[in-house]
């Protein structure tokens, strides 16, 4: 049951993990090609808030919390299903802490431009 649960968590933060970067992009790309969902304040401020949790806690140190929940399921060892070591591998890279850090803050402060550069706009009826 507990790599089941893993695998689950995995997916979940891979999940996470593609919103936040393909969030930034998608709004980039929507906003040339006219989308109007790109410009939904829920959207957007989830977004934000998400890259902004990731951010502060590189910043401070504190690994991801469902990192750390996921490490515990597993009792330390890799993934062995097929979807977990395929997620695995598209989530977890191997470099030091600051370069995650600074690619963290950086996509944060790309999202901060972003808003401001293509704000959202609430529907008119």
């Amino acid at each position: 049951m507990q790599p089941l649960l893993a695998d689950a968590l995995l997916v979940l933060h891979f999940a996470l993990a593609a919103f936040i970067v393909g969030g930034l992009v998608l709004v980039w790309v929507g906003a040339r090609a006219g989308w109007s969902w790109v410009r939904s304040p829920t959207f957007r401020y989830l977004h934000l808030a998400a890259i902004a949790v990731v951010a502060a806690e590189a910043v401070a140190g504190y690994a991801c919390p469902l990192t750390l929940w996921e490490d515990l399921l597993r009792g330390g060892v890799r993934p062995d299903s097929f979807v977990g070591r395929w997620i695995y591998r598209l989530l977890y890279y191997r470099a030091p802490d600051w370069v995650f850090t600074a690619l963290y803050v950086a996509w944060a402060g790309a999202t901060l431009v972003t808003l401001r550069r293509v704000p959202p706009r609430r529907r008119t009826a």
